[in-house]
């Protein structure tokens, strides 16, 4: 091989190297996502289940051996609603609340959050609103 082939070679390889990264982080990012949004769902009907048997919503995760972390690594927040101070239920671009069960989610990968979705540390996370008739990202919602 000549040094000229050589340079060929190396260029072509970081051409593709620097399309492919990208591509499989973004991967990496709608898989962890999609895993999000099914633990949130799972851990949904485990709370729903609880509130058939207790007759309430659990004031914490801990308290119905729930929970566990996102696949960011951060733990799923959770609220009741009732009961709750109104400015830390997450809110809509009405800064309506979302859910009046409860609220739960994923500070997605930032691990920032803030109630109204629509600041810009909560556009990432994966929330369950309109009592679990969505289950997504907030900047989708």
């Amino acid at each position: 091989m000549t040094l000229l082939e050589l340079v060929v070679a190396m260029t072509a390889a970081l051409i593709l190297t620097s399309i492919a990264i990208p591509a499989y982080s973004g991967y990496m990012t709608r898989a962890r996502t999609a895993v999000a949004v099914g633990e949130i769902g799972t851990i949904s009907l485990q709370l729903y289940r609880w509130q058939l048997s207790m007759r309430n919503f659990p004031a914490t995760l801990a308290e119905a051996g729930l929970g566990g972390n996102d696949p960011w690594g951060n733990p799923y927040q959770y609220t009741r609603v009732q009961g709750a101070n109104r400015g830390a239920l997450r809110k809509d671009r009405n800064l309506v609340p979302i859910n009046t069960d409860f609220d739960l989610y994923s500070m997605g990968p930032d691990g920032a959050s803030v109630p109204p979705l629509t600041a810009s540390a909560s556009l990432d996370d994966v929330v369950r609103a309109n009592d679990g008739s969505f289950i997504g990202v907030a900047k989708d919602y």
